[in-house]
């Protein structure tokens, strides 16, 4: 014999313990957006640098450079989704909605292989890290290469000054 009134019962208290779950997330994402409103808008793409393919990634987030839990989420910067990164001698581009980010080759710091950072870890070091300057901050942007590691890593060590820092040898 079923109790229908009880189940029903315990759906609304299900979901509305859901909701407010959602809420307080969401009410998080907002304030932590208002406390990094200083950040600086993102850099302007150059016209006819970036050419060709790219390689295909998974953006994964950027974060204060050293705290792979502080995630950035002013200028988009904190949503995960689907890119192509371009790298010419003028820096480095991701290509990806909701907007591009270009990060001019003075302003990187250092390239390494990590293991996890806000919104995506690995059991092996599979995402390329981009540590760079903007403005009075120093940011990490991580990339999780579809086709491995290895060509993006190789791109970005042959174009830029910095070493990778944490690539192991294999």
């Amino acid at each position: 014999m079923t109790h229908i009134g009880q189940r029903i019962l315990w759906t609304i208290v299900t979901l509305v313990a859901m909701g407010g779950i959602y809420l307080l997330m969401w009410r998080g994402w907002k304030k932590r957006q208002a406390r990094q409103a200083d950040l600086q808008p993102l850099n302007e793409i150059p016209e006819g640098v970036f050419s060709g393919e790219g390689f295909e990634t998974v953006y994964v987030s950027t974060t204060s450079e050293g705290d792979w839990l502080d995630r950035i989420a002013v200028h988009g910067l904190g949503e995960r989704s689907n890119a192509r990164v371009h790298v010419a001698a003028a820096g480095v581009l991701i290509d990806r909605e909701p907007t591009a980010v270009f990060i001019p080759a003075a302003a990187i710091r250092g390239i390494r292989l990590a293991s996890g950072m806000a919104g995506k870890y690995l059991r092996d070091e599979g995402l390329v890290v981009i540590t760079w300057q903007h403005g009075d901050r120093t940011l990490d942007t991580g990339v999780d290469p579809r086709h491995g590691t290895d060509e993006l890593m190789r791109a970005l060590e042959a174009h830029f000054a910095v070493s990778a820092t944490e690539r192991p040898s294999a």
